[in-house]
């Protein structure tokens, strides 16, 4: 279940109009696809609960698996999040 490191926080910022991800060093700001995955991102879901959240919100998109899975990896070697 994916789940942000400690010292990390995602928000809505309105001054770069997009999602962000704030922590001690820093701010990333995210795309429109990121944000929308890491907005899933709670501690509780499965990765395949947040694929599954995404599909159905994103019908247009067709699977998803793949490319959440892919962007969640990217995200936990970027040190954003942990994957257990």
């Amino acid at each position: 279940m994916p789940k942000f490191r400690p010292g990390f926080r995602f928000q809505w910022e309105p001054a770069q109009n997009a999602h962000v991800l704030l922590y001690p060093e820093g701010m990333v700001r995210l795309n429109e696809s990121a944000g929308a995955i890491l907005a899933e991102v709670d501690g509780q879901r499965s990765v395949a609960d947040i694929v599954a959240a995404l599909e159905q919100r994103f019908p247009e998109a067709g699977p998803l698996a793949d490319d959440v899975t892919g962007f969640l990896q990217d995200a936990e070697q970027q040190h954003w999040i942990t994957l257990s």
